[in-house]
């Protein structure tokens, strides 16, 4: 048995052995549910597909969305042989077989083969790599599946060979409709079993399938195993089958950086209410507290900054609460902390200030500290003029003296620009004294 007589095998084994989900499979574009800002009428890839002309292409969304089925409509509406693989699963030496036979049958035959690698993104680079000559020389039209950001995952050589489009999460309408067609499909559905669902139930399941069709047609089919022939699907059991909703997270992956910038951006934002909602979220999803914590101590000196010192203090003790009390208890804390810093005034002076302090000393490098405020240990650094003129400031009657202390090419240099917010007003009211008796010092030596 080859490579193409297993996949044909595999299509017409007894539909009723197969899952529900995998049975109700849409087999056309006219059957496929949802997604319609890609394949919709009128769409360029519905154009293509319609053709018979389409390229490597990466499918980008969340499980559930239609990726693989998208891939097969592609391949049987062009006319192509389809194969299925997983980069969990597959090698890399597995693969340059089935390659090097769908070469030969398109120089015997004409035959184009479309290969579709489910989790495109679990391949490393150099297995990426293997897949370039092929795709450039059309030996296959690639078609990549993807829960992950391609641009992180999948390698530029590679990407800039396909097109890349994301698909989104059903929305409740599209489940509705995949629950209704999975009751009343004699062939494939479970129209023969007379089964009825509660209004409430068809409710409760669109909702807690959250966009991912394949999951919702998975828990129907469970609730029709519970219940004889001509019975109905309750919400009453679909809520017991379905137990605890998992939430979508993974430490891992691209959501892991997507919650954790909302959790950022509400905190900028000064929306508590949101920010503690994607702290349950991360929590709930098994992040490790300390990485959050590690994040608000960042927001805090960066944000919050002097507007509000006691930002910083207190997200260091909410660490040293948690290390403390541990889970569950010490999880309190940080929400607190995320509480303060929502609410908290902002200010990025500091942040801003320490940037272009950085930038300045990448641009002029090593400038020569002032001979002033050299330390001189010896007596040989005293005789060349090391501490020459240095003016000891808890000496003076004045809160300013009258010295420079950057070196002299940027003396007037001003990197720190406080703002009139929180605590943080004060110490822009210093600044302006102090660099009021600076300009007047300058006007007196002018004269």
């Amino acid at each position: 048995m080859d490579m193409f007589e297993k996949d044909r095998d595999e299509k017409t084994t007894e539909p009723r052995a197969r899952p529900l989900a995998d049975r109700m499979r849409p087999q056309t574009l006219n059957d496929f549910i949802g997604q319609e800002k890609i394949v919709g009428p009128g769409t360029p890839l519905r154009r293509a597909i319609e053709a018979g002309r389409v390229g490597s292409i990466v499918f980008w969304g969340p499980p559930g969305s239609g990726k693989t089925t998208l891939a097969y409509i592609i391949a049987t509406s062009c006319k192509g042989e389809f194969l299925k693989y997983s980069a969990v699963t597959s090698t890399i030496k597995e693969l340059k077989t089935v390659i090097a036979g769908a070469r030969k049958r398109r120089k015997m035959y004409g035959s184009i083969t479309y290969l579709f690698i489910d989790e495109i993104h679990r391949f490393n680079k150099a297995q990426q790599d293997a897949f370039l000559p092929y795709v450039e020389d059309g030996s296959i039209i690639l078609i990549g599946a993807t829960t992950e950001n391609p641009s992180f995952e999948v390698i530029t050589p590679l990407l800039s060979r396909v097109r890349v489009y994301v698909l989104e999460r059903l929305a409740k309408a599209h489940i509705k409709i995949m629950i209704e067609r999975a009751l009343t499909d004699k062939d494939n559905g479970l129209a023969s079993r007379n089964l009825t669902i509660e209004a409430k139930g068809t409710d409760f399941l669109a909702e807690q399938a959250d966009g991912d069709g394949r999951r919702a047609l998975s828990i129907l089919e469970a609730a029709a195993d519970d219940i004889a022939d001509g019975g109905e699907i309750t919400y009453d059991l679909l809520k017991d089958i379905f137990g605890r909703r998992n939430v979508i997270y993974d430490k891992s992956e691209e959501e892991h950086y997507n919650i954790i910038s909302a959790l950022h951006k509400s905190l900028r934002g000064g929306d508590p209410d949101a920010a503690l909602y994607w702290l349950a979220r991360m929590l709930k999803g098994g992040e490790n507290p300390l990485y959050i914590l590690r994040r608000l101590v960042r927001f805090a000196s960066e944000d919050v900054g002097l507007a509000d010192p006691f930002a910083l203090t207190l997200c260091i003790s909410a660490t040293e609460s948690y290390r403390f009390l541990g889970s569950p208890e010490g999880e309190l804390a940080i929400a607190q902390a995320v509480i303060y810093l929502a609410t908290a005034p902002k200010s990025v002076s500091a942040y801003r200030a320490f940037g272009e302090a950085m930038d300045e000393v990448e641009k002029t490098e090593n400038l020569p500290v002032p001979f002033h405020i050299r330390n001189a240990p010896t007596r040989l650094m005293k005789e060349v003029g090391y501490g020459a003129g240095y003016i000891y400031p808890p000496d003076m009657d004045t809160p300013f003296v009258d010295q420079t202390f950057l070196p002299d090419n940027i003396a007037d240099r001003k990197f720190y620009h406080p703002t009139e917010r929180g605590r943080e007003r004060k110490i822009a009211q210093y600044m302006a004294a102090f660099r009021r008796y600076r300009a007047e010092k300058g006007k007196d030596e002018i004269k």
